[in-house]
């Protein structure tokens, strides 16, 4: 059945007052005047439309992430790191979203996922004169923005649940500006800022708790460089839980009486498909004729990325997670033990992402199939030989290449000092990703490990006390993640957890 269209709707005025219009001007006029419209600047040069009808959360972010330039760490289309809404998938799958719309806590969870700093508060958290105190600072100010959380109703607008940043503030008016990202449906609009608080004053039927609003800024550390947490795989509730209670209940056992037995137990407990937690984060551009070197930004990110790496190869932890893995004798890097680590898998699984990723399709690599693959080695601009995997992808019989730029660890702390090939079968290697998860579990969780022996030396491999600072800073942001995935699982509870 052909479903009738809609072109917009008229903007119920009042109590609205349209930013466009005589009176809206003025408004703008008298609040600039006021100081109080600081941060409308950066947010209208980024401001966006929701792509799907029940993405206005994941447009509000993306409107802010942006003007707050925060580097989202990995590329939108072709070279481009962008947040768009495709790329904020951290918290809950984006099908999902499209089906259901995103509830108030996922959207912190994911403002957190994406490197912000982010104040959350629902409506029975604070009070209409906080609210008030705190919409003047940020409307005072380019480094934070405020996204709120309403209901639709109190405005006599149609529709229900809705986010949408806010532009601005008139004090003497006590209104509020509101940057609608339905544009479709209704313009950008002033509404008095009690009745915005009485529509965030609404319960929220998917959750049973109250709307709210918060407040997004930069944190002084950047996201992380090599790793992400993601839920995009299905797996990710079994993994939460994994971590979450699974591993302390696991660490109750009296017989875990040395380092290598306990993480041989962590080991086999792992749920399958537990290396889709965490991501790595893909460099990924357009295969051109005749592109034999990297840009000095291409050079610059693959030597932070291959720092990172190096930095987790020359970690205790990793040492006894590798020797675990690959007992004495073997070469970790040269065994064909493992199908996730040989390079075919490695080079037809990236260059299908990174086909996705070009196509504007981050979800999901289904479709797309790596007809061919190849090593080759780049110039970076003086600074020696890069390692790049190249790839014909193949999707809805359209071709097309792609370029993967991979960190490889230097020949001096190489498990195997053997050839360049060796070197990059194990990136991605398990060894890499379960070291960064051990890293990366919060510290309370080795508390309940028996043995005091075995705990002090555990304690001392997982500590992130003496790492260096950018592998510390990665490590930190990936906590900071996998906190917020497992907290908001459905109970929309998730907190700040303690500063590190």
């Amino acid at each position: 059945m052909e479903v009738a269209s809609l072109y917009r709707r008229v903007l119920p005025s009042p109590p609205a007052v349209e930013f466009a219009s005589a009176e809206g001007k003025r408004l703008f006029a008298e609040a600039l005047q006021g100081g109080t419209m600081e941060g409308f600047f950066n947010l209208i040069s980024y401001f966006q439309t929701q792509s799907e009808p029940a993405f206005c959360g994941l447009a509000s972010l993306s409107v802010v992430l942006n003007a707050l330039a925060i580097d989202p760490g990995r590329p939108w289309k072709g070279p481009w790191r962008w947040f768009d809404e495709s790329m904020l998938d951290c918290c809950e799958p984006l099908h999902k979203v499209k089906a259901e719309g995103i509830t108030f806590g996922k959207v912190v969870c994911l403002a957190h996922c994406a490197g912000a700093r982010v104040q959350s508060f629902r409506a029975d958290q604070t009070t209409i004169h906080d609210f008030r105190a705190h919409l003047t600072r940020c409307a005072s100010s380019q480094d934070c923005h405020l996204i709120s959380s309403y209901h639709r109703s109190p405005f006599k607008q149609t529709g229900t649940g809705h986010f949408s940043p806010i532009g601005g503030y008139h004090a003497e008016k006590d209104m509020a500006l509101i940057l609608d990202v339905a544009r479709f449906k209704y313009p950008p609009h002033w509404v008095p800022l009690t009745l915005l608080w009485d529509a965030m004053n609404t319960t929220d039927e998917a959750t049973g708790l109250l709307r709210g609003f918060m407040l997004v800024s930069r944190r002084s550390s950047a996201p992380s460089l090599l790793y992400t947490v993601s839920c995009g795989h299905g797996s990710w509730k079994s993994m939460a839980k994994y971590c979450v209670e699974d591993v302390p209940n696991l660490l109750k056992d009296e017989n875990l009486d040395n380092v290598t037995t306990l993480l041989s137990r962590l080991v086999e407990s792992l749920p399958a498909n537990a290396g889709d937690l965490i991501k790595c984060v893909i460099e990924v551009r357009r295969k051109e004729e005749g592109e034999s070197s990297l840009s000095k930004e291409e050079k610059e990110r693959l030597f932070l990325k291959e720092k990172v790496l190096q930095q987790i190869r020359d970690t205790d932890l990793f040492r006894v997670v590798h020797e675990l893995q690959y007992p004495k004798g073997l070469c970790g890097s040269c065994s064909s033990s493992s199908d996730e680590d040989s390079l075919a898998e490695i080079a037809a699984t990236v260059c299908c992402q990174g086909a996705a990723f070009l196509s504007g399709n981050l979800v999901s690599r289904d479709g797309f199939c790596c007809r061919e693959t190849c090593i080759k080695c780049i110039e970076a601009n003086g600074d020696g030989l890069k390692t790049v995997i190249s790839g014909t992808v193949v999707s809805k019989g359209n071709e097309q290449g792609v370029d993967l730029l991979l960190p490889t660890s230097s020949s001096k702390t190489s498990l195997c000092n053997s050839n360049l090939r060796s070197k990059i079968v194990k990136y991605p290697s398990s060894t890499d990703v379960l070291t960064v998860l051990l890293l990366v579990l919060q510290p309370n969780t080795w508390l309940g490990i028996k043995d005091e022996n075995v705990k002090a030396e555990f304690q001392s491999h997982v500590s992130t006390d003496n790492l260096p600072d950018l592998l510390k800073q990665e490590i930190l942001h990936l906590r900071r993640q996998l906190h917020y995935l497992a907290g908001c699982k459905g109970q929309e509870a998730c907190q700040e957890p303690p500063s590190p």
